[in-house]
């Protein structure tokens, strides 16, 4: 087996900003990556985690299958579609990148999004959008 390269707040950034029409602004003394105004990641105080937006019907189950990568802040991203993801658990650039393209595209416009098909993930909702109750 080969020894990953530890991914950085760099690599975050970096992957960050090269999904369309993402900026950085400081917020709450952190970088934060936004698309039309909307944050849909940042990174941590001490860079070793990024906060990303996540449904939060679909947090429970990814925490509870990978805890050593996924986890909530307590008392802080309870109420919010919000998740962390410890950037020493991931496996590399790739699961990085698809990580934040989805975060992306759950706040993009949906102009922006249809613009983006290579962002794209088959099955995957379009950010606004909601799964019938019958659908199973």
């Amino acid at each position: 087996m080969t020894e990953r390269a530890a991914i950085t707040a760099a690599d975050v950034r970096s992957a960050a900003l090269s999904l369309p029409d993402t900026m950085e602004k400081l917020a709450w003394g952190q970088p934060t990556f936004r698309v039309a105004g909307r944050i849909f990641a940042s990174l941590g105080d001490d860079e070793t985690a990024m906060g990303v937006k996540c449904p939060r019907e679909d947090r429970a189950e990814l925490i509870a299958a990978e805890p050593e990568k996924f986890f909530i802040r307590e008392g802080h991203d309870d109420h919010y579609a919000w998740m962390r993801v410890r950037l020493s658990a991931l496996e590399d650039a790739d699961e990085l990148a698809a990580i934040l393209a989805d975060a992306w595209r759950q706040v993009a416009p949906r102009r922006l999004v249809a613009a983006h098909p290579e962002l794209d993930v088959p099955g995957d909702r379009v950010a606004g959008e909601s799964e019938s109750e019958d659908e199973g």
